[in-house]
């Protein structure tokens, strides 16, 4: 019987020469179809798992595996293989050798099983069915490994830590966390992988390029991976699902990920800061935070980002693209996240719940800026004036108050805003939306922050307390103005006049006196405002409208601060304090009529 003969001539390329126990080993590389013409009918069969050979060379590296002998080390990183054919393949990873090229496409491969294997993906040839859910593949090996993923078996433990895996691969990956051995490094920006495969794909981010295109859409990835992930939203299969919640994913990693948001499992931590992440991308992103590394550029404008996804979703504020749609209302959304999150206006859903005062909130980010508050951490302050924060956003939000930036304008009437979301509310103005309708009384808002604040009119809710004086406001905000009234605080100061303001808007109303301006005209009478609040409160004087009544007399009034001042009349508050005599007053107009008495020189003392 004439078999392949395993050695080679020293001189040919594909022999690789490795020392074995001492002694010196060539083997010759030799194509599927040589050693198929070559092979005796006789089979083969292995006394343990009876499998058959054609040859009794096969036979003999099959047996290799039972043995669990590795004799073939590799001398560049140590690694020890049960045949010498695997370590031939194995050393081209390392020398960048790949010998074999696919007559299709050009791509090279280091060995011919790869090859074969890679030549289904133009055949669409895929040989081994999953006999339980359908799924095909090129190679039993992959058949083998998902049918795992049926039965739950894992076969392969960690010496280490004692996690189980479905394949070896998965194991010899796994290892390298404990090892932290990352061998390939790429050139460009020095990131380090556990695998070849990875860095390729990695360096295509550098290089642009996209060989992988899908034919239903056009779109293009750096991976066949991310295209067989991508093809299942154009067929809608998830055959992933979540034991606990029952949602389904598109690929397993997602699934994993999303299980450990059941457990609350972070394997992820950082060792600047100690915060603990539920996938290693978080924690890479986060750890830019710390070394202030932005990586990716817009062309457009230059500024940096600190991941690819957020400049990509950056680049749709340039481009005006919105893909992600809502089915119930129709409004579109730059990214998924931020359909998600408007999906749960209609839907009503808070998925977030505070333990400490059992608030609900509709988004994770949310959720967090308000446990940092019951908890006192304000960990981002105002070099000017001191004033402390629970997230970075909110305080280059609150620095463009002193420095005056808005860098946010308006393409229809020039008007300028501190952040974008402002702007968006505006614009609704001008197109007059109010998309948030009130089921109670029909009445709509330009924002969901409104509705459920108008919503706690017809429930009575007012959650705000003034610790000093008892009295409940329906809006934080409000509270935080009251405040001022017993602080005396007024941090609004006119650089002109040095006059000083409890609120902002008051002192953009009052900087327009100096500049002459009033922008808002009433077509009627000719009047002109700084205001379009004053203009609005006027016209109802031409109008007669008075849409602000007193839920105890009945009286009427043309705007709610008139009616404010009129109800304390009924509960008898006096909140404006005369600092000369100690009179107090139910308005600020009120008081300041009366201060005029001290300072005409009329007697300090006053009538009561």
């Amino acid at each position: 019987m004439d078999d392949v003969n395993p050695l080679g001539s020293s001189n040919d390329v594909n022999s690789v020469s490795r020392t074995v126990k001492g002694e010196k080993v060539l083997f010759n590389e030799e194509s599927t179809d040589q050693r198929s013409i070559q092979r005796n009918i006789t089979e083969y069969s292995c006394g343990i798992r009876k499998e058959k050979y054609i040859s009794e060379h096969e036979l003999i590296i099959h047996k290799d595996i039972h043995k669990k002998e590795k004799p073939f080390q590799c001398e560049i990183c140590g690694k020890y293989y049960t045949q010498n054919a695997s370590l031939v393949v194995h050393v081209r990873g390392h020398t960048g050798e790949r010998p074999f090229k696919c007559d299709i496409c050009g791509q090279y491969f280091v060995s011919t099983t790869i090859l074969s294997r890679h030549r289904t993906i133009h055949t669409g040839e895929r040989r081994f069915r999953c006999e339980i859910c359908g799924k095909s593949y090129i190679s039993n090996s992959k058949l083998v490994i998902h049918v795992r993923g049926h039965t739950g078996e894992r076969p392969f433990k960690c010496d280490i830590c004692g996690k189980y895996f479905v394949s070896n691969t998965a194991l010899s990956k796994h290892k390298a966390i404990h090892t932290g051995e990352k061998p390939f490094q790429c050139e460009i920006c020095g990131k380090s992988f556990l695998y070849n495969s990875k860095l390729v794909v990695h360096i295509r981010s550098h290089t642009g390029e996209k060989p992988w295109s899908c034919d239903v859409c056009g779109k293009c990835f750096v991976s066949s991976s991310s295209l067989a992930i991508h093809k299942r939203l154009h067929t809608g299969e998830k055959l992933l699902r979540c034991e606990i919640c029952g949602k389904t994913f598109l690929n397993n990693s997602k699934l994993v990920i999303h299980g450990r948001r059941h457990t609350g499992e972070k394997p992820f931590r950082c060792e600047i800061c100690g915060k603990d992440f539920i996938e290693n991308s978080k924690l890479t992103i986060h750890k830019r935070t710390h070394t202030g590394e932005k990586l990716y550029c817009c062309e457009v404008c230059g500024k940096f980002f600190v991941n690819s996804s957020v400049l990509k979703t950056h680049d749709r504020i340039h481009s005006g693209e919105k893909p992600y749609q809502c089915e119930s209302c129709g409004k579109s959304f730059l990214s998924n996240s931020n359909l998600q999150r408007h999906k749960r206006i209609h839907t009503g859903e808070n998925p977030f719940h505070c333990e400490i005062c059992g608030k609900s909130f509709s988004d994770n980010s949310n959720f967090l800026v308000h446990k940092r508050r019951h908890i006192g951490e304000l960990s981002y302050c105002c070099e000017i004036c001191g004033k402390s924060f629970v997230n970075n956003s909110d305080l280059k939000t609150h620095e463009r108050i002193h420095s005056g930036e808005k860098p946010f304008h308006c393409d229809i009437c020039g008007k300028s805003f501190y952040v974008n979301s402002q702007l968006v509310v505006h614009k609704m103005m001008h197109a007059g939306e109010n998309p948030f309708c009130c089921d109670i009384c029909g009445k709509s808002f330009l924002t969901i922050s409104l509705l459920k604040t108008h919503r706690k009119i017809h429930s009575g809710e007012k959650p705000y307390h003034c610790e000093i004086c008892g009295k409940a406001f329906l809006k934080n905000h409000d509270l935080k103005r009251h405040n001022q009234i017993h602080t005396g605080e007024k941090p609004y100061h006119c650089d002109i006049c040095d006059k000083s303001f409890g609120k902002n808007s008051s002192l953009v109303v009052h900087k327009q006196i100096h500049m002459g301006e009033k922008s808002y005209l009433c077509d009627m009478c000719g009047k002109s405002f700084s205001r379009n609040f004053d203009l609005m409160s006027h016209k109802r004087r031409h109008t007669g409208e008075k849409p602000c009544a007193c839920g105890v007399c009945g009286k009427s009034f043309v705007n709610n601060s008139d009616l404010n001042i009129h109800k304390r009349k009924h509960t008898g508050e006096k909140p404006y304090c005369c600092e000369v005599c100690e009179k107090s007053f139910i308005s600020s107009s009120l008081l300041k009529r009366h201060e005029r008495l001290h300072t005409r020189g009329k007697p300090l003392k006053c009538e009561t």
